[in-house]
């Protein structure tokens, strides 16, 4: 008999999901604090992106049968490489989407620096409810420690991995803000296959690395890094673009 998460394991899980991802926005609006976006607009972007996580699954689940996603010890045959991609490239739509529809087409998303401050919005409020659910299994379990490597793991790794490839996304629409219509559409395409690819180099290593995480991890920050390098890219666009 399957035994239903109680509410206090919903609560607890939402909240091991939730302040984390909190705590990774309040860094990265640290980047805009200079012109900082409206509260409402975060908070709606960071909801659609915890609603993009249901539409994920949603969408993962209707194609299961036809593309089983790999699991750690399966052969990572090419057809095996090719449904970590998809799978991939539906989280990653998903979060563009949540960003996309909530702010991106409107006329507050003046700056270029706000296509990518949005996207990580997006992707913390997605990563945070997925983070939510891998906490369901450890806390309903009564395993706590469990619950805890859990949700550190997820901190430094999966939430990081969110994070750079929408901002992925969100770079290539910085450098597109100048240009017409026509050709950020091209970039926007360019974003999603390159955040797709990110995001399938993680799981993948994820997959054939088992325990030794460490590779991982590195992949990420370095990620991170080179994100970081990004942004101040970006504001300089910022100066030569707008003004």
């Amino acid at each position: 008999m399957i035994l239903l998460p109680t509410p206090l394991t919903f609560f607890i899980a939402f909240l091991g999901g939730i302040l984390p991802a909190l705590l990774w926005l309040h860094f990265w609006l640290y980047e805009d604090r200079l012109e900082p976006e409206p509260k409402n607009l975060l908070i709606a972007t960071f909801t659609a992106g915890m609603v993009a996580t249901i539409v994920a699954l949603i969408c993962q689940n209707l194609i299961r049968e036809y593309l089983p996603a790999p699991n750690i010890g399966d052969m990572l045959t090419a057809g095996a490489i090719i449904s970590i991609f998809i799978w991939a490239g539906i989280e990653e739509v998903a979060k563009f989407g949540a960003a996309y529809f909530i702010v991106l087409k409107r006329r507050e998303a003046d700056e270029p620096i706000d296509n990518m401050i949005y996207l990580i919005t997006a992707a913390l409020g997605f990563a945070a409810l997925e983070n939510a659910f891998f906490l369901l299994d450890p806390i309903q379990s009564n395993q706590i420690m469990q619950s805890i490597i859990t949700g550190n793991m997820r901190f430094l790794g999966s939430t990081l991995l969110h994070i750079v490839s929408s901002a992925s996304v969100g770079i290539m629409l910085a450098f597109a803000f100048c240009k017409l219509p026509a050709t950020k559409k091209i970039y926007i395409w360019i974003g999603l296959i390159l955040a797709t690819t990110l995001h399938t180099l993680f799981n993948f290593f994820i997959l054939r690395s088992g325990e030794n995480l460490l590779f991982v991890f590195a992949f990420v920050w370095v990620g991170v890094i080179i994100l970081i390098l990004f942004f101040e890219r970006v504001k300089r666009i910022n100066r030569s673009c707008i003004y």
